[in-house]
């Protein structure tokens, strides 16, 4: 046998050793969401064999009740992120609306009809995201340094002048649907089981959010601004469309996150939602949407927003304290970073 029939088996036999590697980089490649499903399973299967009741309808409508707003939170962050940029000011522009829409309404309009209400919130949180978006190209400067500064501003603005104190009596239009079931069912222990309406907005968000990502010209724009912004605008795109659309679009659904979450809790209190940005960021991020943009899909950041979920309300149930709630979603995604980071390589 010559040197070069050797080199050659040598060779072949290297390849079909790292075949299965690169199969399986190429397969996370293509659907990263595939590790995020893997490890709600894990979850699931790990907190049942602990907790025989975590497998019931209860807990489903439990964690979808928990997931509405984060979800829609979730969704605007991955317009952002897909496009480039990064957006911390959602949380304030859903507290800044909804409490400053409900007390309005409750003082002025209280027989306001709800999709009214939700309509104006709709409105408010576009306005608040249009401005974000403005700065952001008008200055050229960093999404995340003005995202921080509007949070802050908007924050102020609403402890200094809209109000501090927490009411329970919401208009009567908000309460109402609040308390409308979806779905409902007696549990064995004697509980009832509800399923929100505000869920059909989860699922109207989700179905928007994707409709627009893969099937117009701007949602096209959005991750090819993400892949390169200098390429984009040779290819034709208008940037400052597209950062516009991108914050309009962010605070229109944290504008209806606000309005659906006083809806649900019965309770307007504006020291609520700030603070949860961290949580929402990391689930777009297990879903496989790159910090660096150009990337990202609806069901995975839905995914994301599942593990998350299911990390804060249900591990309670198996006895993990809430401390250590924080430290598995980090352990959670440096795994996902160091996975993605490797199907880079590949």
């Amino acid at each position: 046998m010559s040197i070069n029939q050797t080199m050659s088996s040598s060779d072949t036999v290297e390849v079909a050793r790292e075949a299965p590697s690169l199969n399986w980089r190429a397969k996370l490649a293509r659907n990263p969401e595939w590790f995020t499903a893997a490890l709600i399973v894990i979850t699931c299967v790990v907190v049942a064999s602990i907790n025989p009741r975590f497998l019931q309808w209860a807990t489903l409508f439990d964690l979808l009740h928990s997931a509405t707003t984060t979800s829609l939170f979730a969704l605007g962050t991955l317009v952002v992120l897909a496009s480039g940029g990064i957006d911390v000011s959602f949380t304030a522009i859903g507290a800044l609306t909804m409490y400053s829409i409900t007390k309005a309404v409750f003082a002025w309009w209280p027989d306001e009809p709800f999709l009214l209400i939700l309509l104006t919130g709709a409105l408010g949180g576009i306005l608040l995201g249009l401005i974000n978006g403005f700065i952001v190209h008008r200055l050229q400067a960093p999404s995340l340094i003005v995202t921080i500064g509007t949070q802050y501003l908007y924050r102020g603005i609403l402890l200094t002048f809209v109000g501090t104190t927490f009411f329970m009596n919401i208009p009567h239009s908000m309460d109402h649907f609040g308390r409308i079931p979806l779905m409902a069912y007696r549990t064995v222990d004697g509980l009832d089981a509800v399923l929100p309406m505000s869920v059909i907005a989860l699922v109207a968000g989700a179905v928007l959010t994707w409709w627009l990502l893969n099937r117009t010209m701007m949602g096209r724009g959005v991750y090819a601004m993400g892949g390169s912004p200098a390429i984009a605008e040779r290819l034709g795109f208008n940037l400052r469309a597209i950062r516009l659309f991108v914050f309009g679009y962010t605070g229109f659904l944290a504008g209806v996150a606000g309005i659906l979450h006083v809806s649900n809790n019965r309770l307007a209190n504006p020291f609520d939602l700030v603070g949860s940005e961290l949580d929402v960021i990391a689930a777009v991020i297990l879903g496989g949407a790159r910090i660096t943009g150009g990337s990202g899909t609806v069901v995975g950041t839905l995914m994301g927003v599942a593990l998350v979920t299911l990390i804060n309300n249900v591990l309670i149930l198996v006895g993990v304290p809430s401390t250590w709630q924080k430290v598995i979603i980090g352990a959670f995604i440096l795994v996902a970073g160091t996975l993605f980071a490797l199907r880079r390589r590949g």
